[in-house]
């Protein structure tokens, strides 16, 4: 795989602006373009200098407080911000961290944390999106709680995020940058990140590297 190498800085002026409607199209502006091309071209994104996990304590599926940073010390993590209610881009993109899983030997396959934090907390309530979760991954963590957190906790790795709107059809959208962030088990800093264009077999290929703490 190619792998791309940003700085942080860059990153987050550009991801920050791409915002995707499932279902919709892609917020277009010249910067956002030059990143998400590069993930569409099946690269890895890897950060000159990487994101501190946020400091974010949600409501887990079961209805318990969950502390993203204590949870996931030491742990490689993939974190996704998006919502249930997705008809694309989301349930795509979590389908393909599945599958991909799936490919690890077991003993990796339960070190490695998949946190999905909703982008639309009033729809998604620990309930739903735990029976949301459960069809893609047993194992997969869901988190819900105060939007204004979970936009402030996207916005610290460069992830824009707005909340959920009702279209002139009735349809209701959450606009959310649609990338993967890949955090270390070495440093607990997330070092690598992936566009929605993202294959199974990109995934297949480098998670077996980031449950190592190594560049894919």
């Amino acid at each position: 795989m190619r792998t791309t190498r940003v700085t942080v800085a860059a990153l987050a002026a550009a991801a920050a602006l791409t915002l995707t409607a499932c279902g919709g199209e892609t917020a277009k502006n010249s910067s956002v373009k030059q990143i998400s091309g590069q993930a569409k071209a099946g690269a890895a994104t890897v950060l000159d200098r990487p994101f501190s996990k946020p400091d974010l304590v949600l409501t887990d599926t079961t209805g318990k407080p969950w502390n993203l940073r204590e949870q996931t010390k030491g742990k490689p993590t993939l974190i996704y911000f998006g919502y249930t209610n997705c008809p694309d881009v989301c349930p795509l993109t979590m389908s393909n961290i599945a599958v991909a899983k799936k490919a690890l030997p077991k003993a990796d396959q339960e070190k490695l944390q998949v946190v999905f934090v909703t982008t639309d907390p009033e729809r998604d309530t620990p309930e739903s999106l735990g029976a949301w979760l459960r069809s893609q991954d047993t194992a997969f963590t869901g988190l819900t709680g105060d939007f204004a957190t979970i936009q402030a906790a996207a916005r610290s790795l460069g992830i824009g995020i707005e909340a959920a709107k009702k279209e002139a059809n009735g349809d209701v959208v959450s606009m959310h940058g649609a990338q993967v962030i890949a955090f270390s088990p070495k440093t607990d800093e997330g070092y690598v990140l992936y566009g929605e264009s993202t294959s199974v077999d990109d995934y297949t290929k480098d998670l077996p590297k980031i449950v190592k703490g190594e560049n894919p």
